[in-house]
């Protein structure tokens, strides 16, 4: 069996571009993705916000915050090539009170450090309704480079694209193993083995397992965290319109940035406005893929034991649990929900929410054995491997950058 020369494991928006790198680098390569759904894009890359952060918040020198700015330069580049619908709508992170100003500070220090473009603070109810009308806050910091998306629409032109550069992407193909190889690695999939010199596993909530199998270290461990978004009513949207976004200033201890309002990119189905969305909640959750809490198949045994068993999932329970408690009122209260996003909103109520969840999505945190909520990307290498064990947000906005960083360190 002639070995590829890359194996890509996972066709979420990361994986797809780590191929998509490699065969820029290398015309005619044999690269091969597998993936265990019948579609690119199924969990994290499909099931977000679609927001394009700017690199923000976090830590300067961080992969984070390198990959994100790069990145997002990267993925308007491509949506304005490929004609994929996008917008540079901007965002607001409003302090409320002046409690706030110190994180804000910070936040400004950080995106300043970043090089996010066109930053800059303003100060007042004026200057912030200026920019968002319906927001309130005594200060604000205003990213103009943040933007929208429709991640799963780039994953699929991706996907196109990989199959004209010749990639063999198989879907609903399992992987079930790693092990070393005299040419590099084999990877064991349900349907037989595929031998690569070089492998990059992208497996968003389950990469945690695929590393254990392959003998890398236990710790992190993915914990999964779902997140659901709420739609406004067109004519809520009408009275209280938002040009963009509007999020607050986060917890610096948890790596959630908290309920926001999100302007979506528009469709036929809301009139070619746009939807407005509130969210997400953080909640743990009993399945990687709990998406419908009222699924029997968002509750699996396997994944339930393994958060339970890792010692970090409790120390986060005796550290967070009255954010935790929080976020379940908020998961099962839709008033709750309604009158966090309020604070920086006002007017808003429960009346004014569309039925249902408008989507919900799975986050894969990386937990630390010591509780550690890990707040970077994190890339570990064993042999030929490269596995991506923490990409939560930003790692679609990052996706093209994230691929060369992988390509570099698989060599």
């Amino acid at each position: 069996m002639k070995p590829a020369d890359l194996l890509v494991v996972g066709a979420g928006l990361v994986g797809l571009a780590t191929a998509r790198e490699h065969l820029l680098r290398h015309p005619g390569a044999q690269v091969v993705v597998v993936e265990q759904e019948a579609a690119v894009a199924a969990h994290q890359t499909g099931r977000n916000s679609g927001v394009v952060h700017g690199g923000i918040y976090y830590q300067p020198g961080s992969l984070k915050a390198r990959l994100c700015v790069e990145g997002a330069r990267d993925l308007y580049a491509y949506c304005e090539e490929h004609r994929l619908p996008h917008e540079r709508c901007g965002k607001l992170i409003v302090a409320l009170g002046e409690h706030e100003r110190g994180r804000l500070d910070e936040l400004e220090r950080r995106g300043r450090a970043n090089r996010v473009p066109g930053l800059r603070r303003v100060e007042g109810l004026g200057a912030i309704r200026e920019i968002e009308p319906s927001a309130t806050g005594i200060a604000a910091l205003h990213a103009p480079n943040t933007g929208i998306v429709d991640y799963a629409a780039v994953a699929r032109a991706v996907h196109a694209e990989l199959l004209t550069l010749g990639a063999d992407v198989r879907l609903a193909t399992r992987v079930e193993g790693l092990a070393p190889h005299v040419a590099g690695a084999v990877v064991r999939t349900s349907a037989g083995d595929v031998v690569a010199r070089r492998v990059v596993v992208c497996a968003g909530l389950w990469s945690d397992r695929l590393a254990r199998a392959a003998g890398a270290p236990a710790d992190p461990r993915i914990v999964p965290f779902r997140g659901a978004y709420l739609a406004l009513r067109p004519e809520a949207v009408a009275a209280r319109p938002v040009r963009g976004m509007v999020y607050p200033v986060p917890d610096p201890d948890l790596p959630f940035l908290g309920v926001h309002v999100t302007r979506h990119l528009a469709s036929p189905g809301d009139g070619g406005r746009g939807a407005v969305l509130l969210g997400p909640t953080a909640m743990l959750v009993p399945a990687r893929d709990a998406y419908r809490l009222t699924d029997p198949r968002s509750w699996r045994p396997r994944d339930a034991a393994e958060t339970l068993a890792w010692p970090g999932t409790w120390h986060v329970a005796r550290r967070f649990w009255r954010t935790g408690v929080h976020e379940l009122r908020m998961a099962v209260d839709r008033r709750a929900f309604v009158a966090e996003a309020a604070r920086y909103v006002p007017g808003l109520t429960v009346d004014d929410l569309e039925d249902g969840v408008w989507s919900a999505g799975v986050r894969a945190q990386a937990v630390g054995r010591d509780g550690a909520l890990v707040d970077d990307f994190v890339l570990s290498r064993l042999g030929p491997v490269v596995f991506v064990r923490n990409a939560p947000s930003p790692a679609a906005t990052s996706a093209f950058a994230l691929a060369r960083e992988l390509l570099d360190r698989v060599g």
